[in-house]
């Protein structure tokens, strides 16, 4: 069973707090882009592991300790099933604020529910996608999204980038989301994100804003230096996505690349 685990940027990120538990409740739009992986899975005979073979893009994590992995023992706890050979061509780069890790692990959930027919409800489902990670439950259905809580209370928006060009720069920097949320400053937003989405698209400069990006520009300068480029490029709107450290340049129309810029860029095309 195949499937193509879609990448998201954030359009804009608000800190807003520390919660008791440890994680951060944050303010965000998760968009989806056309940037995916490939994921296929076959069942197996064998009483060993789970098994995960990984192409393209190399990758830090081991196999057994990838999302994918992670999220299969999740559903073994409620449903039995064959073991599984799973296949991930890896193209979203990893630790890069695209979450394809989520993913991955999203598409894998409702691809062996869906192979095996379980009787699982929407809110089971979404649940232990949040057991996997913060933004898994977006990817179960990846639709432009207002992003609260942790990232899993969702509000579905309406599309306002049809037809606008997309490219995504990747310096080739990995940044801690840990890291990122140890030295950003939580408070509460001053408008909500949902209304300042509504706004003109050439206005979000002034107005939406990744909190993660003071952090991230100090340590790394040439990731605020890309971004300083894609607007002299001619970008409406520029942002890094996530906790970094992909940047994203919205356009107009399709632009042209030189040098550094065509050198780092992972995708241009039309959302």
């Amino acid at each position: 069973m195949i499937s193509f685990p879609r990448a998201k940027i954030n359009i804009g990120l608000k800190v807003v707090e520390k919660r008791s538990d440890g994680f951060h409740n944050i303010e965000t739009i998760f968009y989806p882009v056309p940037l995916s992986d490939a994921l296929e899975f076959v069942t197996t005979d064998g009483s060993g592991e789970d098994e995960l073979v990984i192409t393209g893009i190399k990758i830090r994590t081991k196999p057994g300790q990838n999302l994918i992995i992670r999220a299969v023992k999740q559903l073994r706890e409620s449903y039995s099933f064959p073991k599984l050979k799973i296949h991930l061509h890896k193209v979203i780069p990893p630790g890069a604020g695209l979450g394809g890790g989520s993913s991955d692990a999203a598409c894998i959930l409702k691809s062996v529910i869906k192979r095996f027919r379980f009787p699982v409800r929407d809110d089971e489902l979404k649940e232990l996608a949040l057991k996997t990670g913060s933004d898994c439950p977006f990817f179960l259905n990846p639709v432009p999204s207002v992003a609260e809580g942790r990232g899993e209370i969702l509000k579905e928006i309406r599309p306002r980038l049809a037809g606008y060009y997309l490219v995504l720069i990747n310096p080739g920097i990995h940044i801690s989301t840990r890291e990122a949320y140890h030295n950003c400053n939580p408070s509460l937003p001053e408008t909500d994100l949902g209304k300042l989405y509504s706004h003109r698209i050439s206005e979000w400069k002034k107005i939406i804003v990744n909190d993660f990006e003071d952090f991230v520009f100090k340590v790394y300068p040439e990731v605020s230096e890309l971004k300083k480029a894609l607007y002299k490029n001619g970008a409406v709107y520029c942002s890094m996505t996530g906790s970094g450290s992909v940047v994203y340049g919205i356009y107009e129309q399709k632009p042209v690349f030189t040098g550094k810029l065509k050198e780092k860029m992972i995708f241009e095309g039309i959302l």
